[in-house]
């Protein structure tokens, strides 16, 4: 069985590697004038968009240091300054984030209204929230909008996922999972779209994506019956909470070594942010939802989305620094899982 932890060993092997060398590491920006590479967005296809950080847990990888005691929220104005921009442009996916998104008091309003322009919308979730109260209807209302589910499930041992994301999130995440599969999520034919995530536990870079969905299928399906449509492999980012935790472990220099080292130049062209933008809260505009966490925006730090057209968006130069080291190590990592 690969539950990550044969990529966790080849991962700490490059660490170690890593950890003996000397300096800090080359600049992302360095690395692409090396390559002779500008990177510039060719379309928008997906507007992604995180309605708040507020999140009914606060798990210890959390780039967006999202958690229960944070009170920043997209208000119903500015989600309707967004739909005005969505409607007039050609952008088929709406990629809705937080947090746990779902705890916006207008996230549904406001999916309803994406899915009255037909516009395809991804929901991230992070599959406990269905227990919170007032949320119990969710499955169905999912179903009801026909949204795709992008639910976090870093493992499939309950020692691990519950040491990342707090005790007791492995068996409601389970049960959640197998909640969707009772409303049709998941399940072959019924065309509701139910996608895992997976993200080490520490600072390694993840397994193989399709040796590691075999497992997850069969482990899943064998223990627990439950039926899922595509896992995701993402990387840690080394920003924010996984940051501080590396840094804690005196980990931090090692885990950006190791980035450094597994740099694929075959992941270029199919990096999110070539394709992407992301919005925040109040309404900023960054090139991908790593930079939203770093501040660095698109375009002056006053400007919201609707400054721009969305042709003003495109064939525009995306700003970089050494966190995209962990978009471009190895096969790649992007929202939607390993690159190549």
């Amino acid at each position: 069985m690969l539950d990550g932890s044969n990529g966790a060993t080849a991962g700490q092997e490059l660490l170690n590697i890593a950890s003996e060398l000397d300096g800090g590491i080359e600049s992302f920006s360095q690395t692409l004038e090396n390559e002779g590479i500008e990177l510039v967005r060719t379309s928008l296809d997906t507007l992604q968009i995180n309605v708040g950080k507020l999140c009914n847990q606060a798990c210890h990888h959390c780039h967006v240091d999202a958690g229960p005691t944070r009170t920043e929220l997209m208000t119903w104005e500015t989600m309707s300054r967004i739909l005005e921009f969505l409607e007039a442009s050609d952008i088929q996916t709406v990629d809705v984030t937080g947090g746990a998104p779902e705890l916006n008091p207008s996230f549904r309003r406001f999916v309803e209204a994406a899915r009255r322009m037909d516009r395809s919308v991804m929901i991230r979730c992070n599959l406990t929230v269905i227990f919170e109260p007032g949320q119990e209807d969710l499955p169905v209302w999912y179903r009801e909008n026909a949204c795709e589910l992008v639910c976090s499930l870093p493992c499939y041992e309950e020692e691990n996922v519950d040491t990342q994301r707090g005790k007791g999130v492995f068996e409601k995440s389970i049960r959640a999972l197998q909640t969707l599969n009772e409303h049709g999520y998941g399940v072959p034919g019924t065309g509701l779209l139910l996608h895992l995530v997976y993200n080490p536990v520490g600072p390694v870079l993840p397994p193989p994506q399709d040796e590691l969905t075999s497992d997850y299928r069969e482990e899943l399906c064998d223990r627990f019956g439950i039926l899922f449509n595509q896992l995701f492999t993402i990387t840690n980012m080394p920003i924010n909470r996984f940051s501080a935790f590396l840094k804690r472990r005196n980990e931090y220099e090692n885990y950006m070594h190791l980035l450094e080292d597994s740099f694929n130049l075959q992941t270029l062209p199919h990096i999110m942010c070539r394709s992407l933008v992301s919005v925040d809260w109040q309404g900023h505009v960054f090139d991908c939802d790593f930079n939203q966490m770093l501040d660095i925006h698109i375009g002056a730090p006053a400007e919201k989305l609707w400054d721009f057209t969305p042709a003003q968006l495109t064939n525009r130069r995306i700003k970089v620094d050494d966190h995209c080291y962990g978009c471009t190590a190895g096969a790649g990592s992007s929202c939607g899982g390993e690159l190549v």
